[in-house]
């Protein structure tokens, strides 16, 4: 009996926690939650029906995604949107998802071709069928199939870590019909490069579906910025 009860007492957290992380993510992507608002945890546990404990663990784990930043003596907010930085993540991308895709060459399998294809397919039925915010999961799920195969914890890691900081910014674009299947385009391109065992294709490949997505970003998330849009190419990618 003690047994039992010690079983569930460490099976029950566990899904609040996911569950309570699940719902402020939501928040925040779906944009209930503005880039530089501040979030209160009372008020916070109030609207999901939960205790202050599951959010402040989920506002943690949402920090360490890069969707909210802590500012001393006042708590957590929303990121504010910057331009430098949606800049700086793509180019490291590029360098650490080329690596990534480098090192899944010498070691792919027809089965790994078959999950990524899998998710292009299932994607693009998601998308064309109305709902492009599935977008998101099937987009990072194919990175991270690809990093996995290339055998490195650490750089399966990082490339999470790259991803999940450039979420914020690539929502209202992610949202978008035209956005996510220009990224499912992106996807197959980095595949049939990869079938093709073509070193200089697959980094080809990489740089300008990350520019791309770069520049869906500009066009969605930085509309008023006057900046010029940048173009496929530029070092910056």
């Amino acid at each position: 009996m003690n047994e039992k009860k010690i079983k569930l007492a460490i099976r029950n957290p566990t899904s609040v926690r996911q569950k309570v992380h699940a719902a402020i993510r939501e928040l925040l992507l779906s944009g209930k939650i503005k880039s530089g608002e501040r979030i209160v945890e009372t008020q916070l546990a109030k609207q999901i029906k939960t205790s202050r404990t599951p959010v402040r663990e989920a506002l943690h784990m949402l920090e360490m995604e890069g969707l909210i930043e802590s500012i001393p003596r006042v708590g957590y907010q929303v990121k504010t949107l910057k331009w430098s930085e949606v800049e700086e993540i793509c180019e490291i991308r590029v360098v650490t998802e080329t690596l990534a895709a480098k090192w899944a060459m010498k070691r792919i399998t027809p089965a790994d071709f078959q999950a990524m294809e899998d998710n292009l397919v299932a994607a693009h039925k998601d998308v064309t069928g109305g709902n492009p915010r599935s977008f998101t999961q099937y987009d990072a799920e194919f990175h991270e199939i690809l990093a996995r195969i290339g055998g490195s914890q650490r750089l399966l890691e990082l490339c999470q870590l790259l991803r999940r900081h450039m979420l914020l910014y690539r929502v209202e674009s992610l949202y978008v019909p035209d956005s996510a299947l220009r990224g499912i385009e992106g996807h197959w391109r980095i595949v049939e490069a990869l079938k093709k065992q073509d070193e200089d294709q697959v980094s080809q490949a990489i740089r300008e579906h990350l520019h791309q997505s770069k520049s869906d970003i500009h066009r969605y998330a930085f509309p008023e910025s006057g900046k010029e849009n940048p173009a496929v190419g530029t070092k910056n990618a």
